[in-house]
């Protein structure tokens, strides 16, 4: 990782806009700690395969639907100022659901709120994958792509432990949780400021259109998705690409909630909730073990097999996590199944990521990652509706577990006998809202 990183470093923008990823994952990690608590491990709420299931869908409905809005816009407005007015507006959101902690304690406007900025924030993170192929190319490009997801996720994870850390050093109360918060607001402050050392037109697209005319492009938004598609579906190895990622999402994100479940409901006395939040917290470490692997892995054996050949094994080994729940689920087996799992998410993504960038042109890159944001969060969505029906309240189902590693093995064998290389197009297709 740290070769990689030296053989990026000489490029100024990926610096300054890593640092901007870096920084303003981490608000969000700050930010999302407390609700993951409130929502999976309060005594109150989730305690069953529904409730769990039903907080997911919350939680992640916003964000599909935020998806093909980001996308006309980040086609059509320079993704330097997204960054630097997104952030902006996650300050003032995160101020205001401060305030209303102080004076109302929490209430449905504080989820409001708050699904709003969690919103905002999957905005951010498409403009930061759209614009990262503008300030990296050629064959650092799968490096760039290895690294800036996954430190980014490991920034959101400090920033998550630092929010936990103050909240361990501020009395219980209001008082906290908006300190909290507003300590969240600055560092986002700072992911902000950080956006005005890219220059304005640096990330693209290469062709801005004024605000008139995008406010009727919004009214188009439909005409514009489905060019956007076609184009995808063309070229289809970009196409192919965002259909697996959302069949490994909606696996993973069953496995995840059965996770949840099985630390809470059968490793842990349901009743103890610290016991079960540390049992689920050793999962995502290994988990997060599997995803430092996929970065160290992913630029080594992907380079060597091609992307493609890649995402396959990626999915092999899933089969094979998925076998090992089958048989057992003491918590040796689930911290090996999350650590291999994690390996196949995120080896597999950086490889989709790859995929889609190189081969999807400049003009479409932005509707191209919003519908990966669609598809990667309804994905989950769909998941949590498995899981409702599916799950047992301890979360280990074997025949669940087993029809995963049949879907994962289908997964596989399409896509090992999908295409390898894009059609070339001689120009885009004049589609819809792109006339």
């Amino acid at each position: 990782m740290i070769s990689d990183l030296r053989a990026l470093w000489p490029l100024t923008g990926f610096r300054r806009l890593f640092a901007v990823r870096l920084v303003s994952q981490a608000s969000d990690g700050m930010f999302q700690v407390g609700l993951a608590t409130l929502f999976f491990f309060s005594p109150e709420n989730a305690s069953t395969a529904t409730g769990v299931a039903a907080a997911f869908a919350v939680l992640l409905l916003p964000f599909t639907v935020v998806g093909p809005w980001a996308g006309v816009l980040l086609d059509r407005w320079r993704r330097r100022q997204v960054l630097l007015y997104g952030n902006l507006v996650r300050v003032a959101l995160t101020v205001v659901i401060a305030a209303v902690m102080l004076t109302s304690g929490v209430g449905p406007a504080v989820y409001v709120l708050a699904l709003a900025a969690l919103s905002v924030n999957r905005f951010l993170l498409a403009a930061l994958s759209a614009s990262l192929p503008r300030v990296v190319d050629g064959p650092l490009l799968l490096t760039a792509n290895s690294l800036t997801p996954t430190l980014g996720a490991a920034s959101a994870g400090v920033g998550g432990a630092l929010g936990f850390a103050l909240g361990l050093l501020l009395p219980a109360g209001r008082v906290r949780d908006a300190v909290s918060l507003l300590v969240a607001a600055a560092v986002m402050a700072c992911a902000s400021a950080l956006a005005t050392r890219l220059a304005p037109d640096q990330l693209g697209p290469d062709e801005r259109t004024p605000t008139s005319r995008v406010r009727a492009a919004l009214g188009e938004l439909a005409r514009g998705l489905v060019a956007g598609a076609r184009y995808l579906v063309a070229r289809r190895t970009p196409a192919y690409a965002l259909g697996i990622m959302a069949l490994h999402r909606f696996c993973y994100g069953a496995v995840f909630i059965a996770s949840i479940l099985i630390s809470r409901n059968l490793l842990s006395d349901p009743a103890d909730v610290e016991a079960g939040l540390a049992t689920f917290g050793s999962v995502l470490a290994a988990s997060a073990v599997g995803f430092a692997l996929a970065v160290v892995l992913t630029p080594v054996l992907s380079p060597r097999v091609g992307p493609h050949v890649w995402v396959v094994l990626c999915l092999l080994l899933a089969v094979v996590s998925q076998l090992v729940l089958v048989v057992t689920v003491s918590l040796p087996a689930l911290l090996g199944a999350g650590a291999a799992l994690g390996l196949a998410a995120q080896g597999a993504k950086i490889a989709v990521d790859t995929i889609v960038q190189r081969d999807t042109a400049d003009a479409y890159r932005g509707r191209a990652f919003s519908l990966y944001d669609v598809l990667y969060n309804a994905a989950f969505v769909g998941a949590a509706a498995l899981a409702a029906v599916a799950l047992p309240d301890t979360g280990w189902s074997p025949a669940l577990f087993a029809a995963l590693a049949v879907v994962y093995l289908a997964g596989a064998l399409a896509f090992a006998r999908g295409p390898r290389t894009p059609v070339p197009l001689a120009a885009p297709p004049v589609v819809g809202v792109d006339a």
